[in-house]
């Protein structure tokens, strides 16, 4: 006998606008999704459980009333205009839920082995002078510009800058995936990043499916809000104009810590062009649109010229990294995995695991594997053992 059930069409509606499907999509994987929404037909129980495993739904959920109310659970500051972003995806929740969950984790690790915590959590307020906290930053991080001659590029000036800032004591968790699942892409149009402030154990995510040109501004944007001690949501946009007031603050700092703009004043030689965009970011080992924006806010070119510029190159951008095969990063999994993890966070997952304070169940739940094998390849990568 077949069993069917009844489900609030809303709440339908919401699991599909929650997973973020299209027309196609819904068409695809749910064809009598229109039925069961206007209730001519009802769908069936084993319907139901798949539905609810596509959508990444609780299956519980299903059968409420009416949609459920889920709110981000940390400050949301994206914006458009000056509008909130509205319904967060699942995939955004589940990777905000993750990220605490591993938090705490590492918190009471932390607590229990007796490890410093970071003096510059909360150290500052929106009333700091972003260009202090710039030149402490970048003092603290090893990056000054002498300093940066060391870097081959700024894609290499990115992945030590992570480094740099989990020697801090912050961690640093750079995905463009939900946790360990690879057909579960993050959308870097819904969030570039967000910062859990901590007083022991301070955590950021950078949407690793964005460009690394936008990924090393989000980074250093997320790290200054660690230093307000206040977490957040974020879009981290180096052409924001508005918006609130601890995001705005955050890109100033970061703008400042990438590019300190009296040394731009000196350095730049007049021109907005191509070549001259190119030439400085070898110097200051970053991204042409970070060098670009720079410009603008030296005042040294309008905001109309700057936002045109800013969309051609980033055109010119994105057209060079997709001919080069894109720049979603992947490779080879011992090297991706510590970095979307931590780190610092794996290496304290296996350690604690082979001193036994971890079971070994757990932690295969923390790194998001389940072989041994992958654990044992994992720790050498990490250098644990």
């Amino acid at each position: 006998m077949v069993v069917r059930v009844d489900v609030a069409g809303d709440v339908l509606q919401w699991a599909v606008e929650r997973a973020g499907w299209d027309e196609e999509t819904v068409a695809r994987r749910a064809p009598r999704l229109d039925e069961w929404i206007i209730g001519t037909q009802k769908p069936t129980l084993k319907q139901i459980e798949k539905f609810a495993s596509d959508t990444h739904t609780p299956f519980g959920a299903l059968f409420l009333p009416e949609p459920p109310v889920e709110d981000v659970p940390i400050p949301d500051m994206r914006t458009i205009g000056n509008l909130a972003v509205p319904r967060p995806s699942v995939d955004l929740l589940e990777t905000i839920y993750l990220c605490q969950n591993r938090q705490a984790w590492y918190r009471a690790y932390a607590e229990d082995n007796g490890l410093p915590a970071p003096e510059f959590v909360g150290s500052a307020t929106t009333d700091t002078s972003a260009n202090l906290v710039a030149a402490e930053m970048r003092h603290l991080l090893k990056f000054e510009l002498p300093d940066r001659s060391t870097f081959s590029s700024w894609q290499q000036a990115l992945r030590r800058l992570i480094d740099r800032i989990e020697n801090l004591g912050v961690l640093v968790m750079v995905s463009g995936i939900v946790g360990g699942n690879t057909h579960r892409k993050l959308n870097p149009d819904e969030f570039r990043g967000f910062a859990l402030s901590d007083p022991q154990a301070p955590l950021i995510f950078v949407n690793g499916a964005d460009t690394k040109a936008a990924q090393i501004f989000s980074m250093v944007h997320e790290f200054a809000h660690i230093w307000l001690g206040g977490s957040a949501l974020s879009d981290a946009t180096m052409t924001a104009r508005e918006g609130e007031t601890a995001e705005l603050w955050c890109n100033e700092v970061a703008a400042e810590v990438l590019v300190p703009l009296a040394a731009l004043r000196t350095d730049f030689q007049g021109t907005v062009t191509v070549e001259e965009l190119e030439r400085l970011a070898s110097r200051y080992r970053v991204s042409t649109l970070v060098v670009l924006s720079r410009i603008h806010d030296a005042s040294l070119m309008t905001w109309e010229d700057y936002r045109d510029t800013f969309e051609r190159e980033r055109e010119r951008v994105m057209a060079i990294l997709e001919a080069k095969g894109g720049d979603a990063g992947g490779g080879n999994y011992y090297y991706t995995q510590p970095l979307r993890l931590s780190r610092r966070f794996a290496q304290a997952v296996v350690s604690s695991t082979f001193e036994g304070s971890t079971s070994y169940r757990d932690a295969y739940r923390l790194l998001g594997t389940k072989k041994h094998a992958t654990f044992e390849g994992l720790a050498t990568e990490l250098g644990v053992s």
